[in-house]
């Protein structure tokens, strides 16, 4: 029954990952962190361009977690104007919207480079 639970946590950070290439975000990374952690198993990151396009894509995954049936544990209810990283803890996967500036400065790909990363490639 955990195989499947761990299973289905994939499957939903890779839909997350897909529906925010879909909406525009960029080098969207799903990475698997699970035996890596205790306190999450899966990081969505997407690089955004605007704090609108970051409210656009609270919209669109507090849209998902409702039909996923997904709690949102934290997430910011205002983005402001120069916020550079807004993340959105759904439990067993947590987002990271990010500037390139802070993706760069912060680099959790590499703090997390044991984990598998995989890419969302743009649909073309």
């Amino acid at each position: 029954m955990d195989d499947m639970l761990q299973t289905g946590d994939k499957n939903l950070a890779l839909e997350l990952g897909a529906l925010l290439r879909d909406y525009r975000a960029s080098d969207v990374l799903v990475m698997d962190l699970r035996g890596q952690n205790t306190w999450t198993d899966f990081f969505v990151i997407a690089t955004v361009t605007s704090s609108a396009q970051v409210q656009g894509l609270h919209k669109h995954i507090k849209d998902f977690a409702g039909e996923k049936d997904l709690e949102i544990l934290r997430r910011q209810r205002k983005v402001p104007k120069d916020e550079e990283w807004s993340l959105i803890d759904l439990g067993n996967i947590v987002v990271h919207l990010m500037t390139q500036r802070a993706r760069s400065f912060y680099e959790l790909e590499r703090l997390w480079s044991d984990a598998e990363q995989i890419t969302m490639k743009s649909e073309q």
